[in-house]
């Protein structure tokens, strides 16, 4: 039976993740499967890769093919790694110990750089993050300065109409006053008017007398 190692799909409509398997090359591709050796989610950032190491060495020691992508991600978690050094340790070119330690320090190796990868992607986030949260603020500050300047220009009407109000109040008073000054000054002249002929009379009067 020729066997492959290659993903099943899994997840929702524009969100799949994938199981890494070994199974029969002749099944369909989400069919069913021998093992599952691991899972890969490519929607995080960076990828999830979990995959059984030693399982995945096994079928490729009893001769399992790995279809492109599988064989990027066995690379990556170093499964093609361990089954070449085990291959130099069935021919005798390495100790168990010279094993363990070349794939110990590939891990290591590897582990720091994606550290290294995930502290870059997290220091980026926070960039952006202290952008978004600059910018909102500044769309904040801007929208209370615009409600300022709109409250500060309807004060500034309302106190114009306020004193043109108050400016026509008093205008009117004036007016009022005038008039009433202007009829006080009439009657002053009428009563002057009329007491003249009185006494021109009484004058006459007197002389006669």
């Amino acid at each position: 039976m020729s066997v492959k190692i290659r993903l099943q799909r899994h997840g929702k409509k524009g969100k799949p993740f994938y199981w890494i398997v070994a199974a029969d090359a002749r099944s369909k591709r989400d069919g069913k499967f021998l093992e599952k050796l691991g899972i890969y989610n490519p929607n995080t950032n960076p990828a999830t890769i979990d995959l059984n190491v030693d399982g995945a060495v096994k079928w490729l020691t009893n001769g399992a093919q790995p279809s492109d992508t599988a064989k990027r991600l066995l690379s990556y978690k170093g499964a093609l790694l361990k089954h070449h050094l085990l291959g130099g340790l069935r021919k005798g070119a390495l100790t168990e110990e010279q094993v363990a330690e070349k794939f110990n320090a590939w891990v290591a190796e590897k582990d720091a750089a994606v550290a290294a990868k995930v502290s870059g992607l997290t220091q980026e986030q926070e960039v952006e993050k202290a952008k978004a949260l600059a910018a909102e603020k500044a769309v904040n500050e801007k929208r209370v300065s615009d409600a300022q300047a709109i409250e500060a220009e309807a004060a500034a009407a309302e106190a114009a109409e306020i004193a043109a109000t108050e400016a026509a109040a008093a205008a009117e008073v004036a007016a009022t006053e005038e008039v009433a000054a202007t009829e006080e000054v009439v009657a002053t002249e009428v009563v002057a008017t009329e007491e003249a002929p009185a006494e021109e009379a009484a004058g006459e009067e007197t002389k006669e007398a």
